[in-house]
This record gives structure tokens, sequence and C-alpha cells, in this order.
């Protein structure tokens, strides 16, 4: 089941989607919801991030070649940091290049979407039923500034740093599947899941045991190796099979 946020005709609906028709829903998508039986073509509305988070959970260099290419060793425990949700925007929106960064690079992830209270998970705990679903998450930084501070808070929290979506993918299996970025086309990131430092069980258990995850909150999982620069008037497509193509464009504000 892939769920969608979108605007259609002024108002704002979840749905289904089932064959290039989404179905809205009455219902909180983390709950129990019903499907309206007239659907829209998803060609005739304006997608909306899937989610707004209390808080985005970033997880730094959790694949081996990543870490490589950025000369860190690789981590004993999770690196994580926080990105807030005033960063987050959708498909389709604008990537806006900020006037005190002279290098923004992106990051293709998968993301997970948290469907319940998480705090303090064990191994007793099946992480599945706290995860609502997947979606692709642009892990957008000012790589200068990243290097400059010497820690992440600035560099990955600009207002358009947290592009998410198309949807929640709820079906797939998070624990083999292939991340793809391109810039203006041509590919430049291509990774599998199979290859996380750390898996999704255990970022979720560790995470819950540091701070709790409440119903959408989005935890960005890592990002493969071949991250670069972005620049004004390019375009970047994060895909993932069985979510789908998270696409957006570059701007630089006039100073």
């Amino acid at each position: 089941m892939k769920i969608y946020h979108f605007k259609y005709k002024n108002k704002i609906f979840y749905g289904i989607l089932k064959e290039e028709i989404l179905f809205p829903i009455s219902g909180s998508i983390f709950k129990k919801f019903k499907v309206h039986e007239k659907g829209v073509p998803i060609g005739d509305v304006m997608l909306l991030p899937p989610v707004i988070p209390s808080k985005i959970v970033a997880v730094g260099a959790n694949y081996k070649d990543h870490a490589i290419e950025m000369g860190r060793l690789l981590p004993e425990e999770p690196l994580i940091f926080l990105k807030p949700p005033s960063a987050v925007v959708g498909p389709n929106d604008v990537i806006i290049y900020p006037k005190m960064a002279r290098r923004v690079d992106y990051e293709g992830e998968l993301a997970l979407i948290i469907k319940k209270r998480a705090y303090c998970l064990s191994e007793k705990n099946k992480v599945e039923d706290y995860i609502l679903g997947y979606t692709c998450f642009n892990d957008v930084t000012a790589r200068d500034l990243q290097n400059k501070d010497v820690q992440f808070s600035r560099a990955k929290s600009f207002d358009t740093f947290a592009a998410i979506g198309p949807c929640i993918a709820t079906d797939i299996d998070p624990s083999c599947v292939r991340i793809k970025t391109f810039l203006n086309g041509k590919l430049r990131q291509s990774g599998y899941t199979k290859n996380l430092i750390f898996s999704i069980p255990y970022l979720v258990r560790f995470i819950s045991n540091i701070m709790t995850l409440n119903s959408g909150d989005i935890i960005a999982t890592g990002t493969p190796a071949g991250i670069g620069p972005m620049l004004p008037g390019d375009r970047v497509d994060i895909q993932i099979e069985g979510i789908g193509t998270l696409s957006n464009t570059v701007m630089k504000i006039r100073q």
C-alpha cells in the first residue's frame, strides 16, 4: 500500500494509490481508516510531504563506502543528529541554496516513518510494529559549513533541507532495496540497504533508548557513496524501488 498526502481543489487529503488513482481516506493513517470509493487521478493533485514530524533523526556514516569517501572511521555506534521539522519540503518543492553556503550536497536516503510511540524498545519488542512505512529522503547538507563547524546542526538545518516523499510505502522489505540518486538525469548514487552498517531494527531500538519517538517522526537511515554538490537550477531525483521517485529542483534566492 502507498499512502499519499495531497491537495485537491484547495482541500488537503490523505489517500491510497490504486492504478494511478488516489482514493481519499477517513481517519488517521496511524490507526484505522476507511478508504472512500471515489478517487481522483494522481496527475490532478499537488503532492505534499507525507508527514510533518515532531523531529527528524538522521544517521551519519551508516554505509561503509560513504564513511570511506568522507574519510571517517567506521562508527562503533550509530552517529545520529537532528534536523528540524521546519526543514521539511515535499515532492516537486524547491530546495533553497542558502546565501551563507558555498557547497550544498544531495544525500539520497531511505527513511522510515514511526507509527506509534516508541520508548526504550528492547530485543523483546518487534520493531516492525512501530513502523508505518518508508519513503525517500534527501538529507541536504551545506558541506562547507559542516566542515567549518565540525558538527552538523547548521549545515543540516536550513529550511528546505529535508525533502521527503513522494509517499509512504507500507509493504516493502527495507533490508535490501536499491537507492539511486540522479543529478540532472545522471546517476550519482547507487546503493543497497543490505550494506547498512546498522540495520533498521537496530537503529529504531537505539534511538528509542535516547529519545521518545512519536507517530509521524522520521528516521533517515544514511546515504551510500556518491554524494556531491548541487547548483541552482539543478534537479535531483531520488529513486527507491517499491516507493517511487522524489524530485526537487535547487534555487538560490536573490540577495
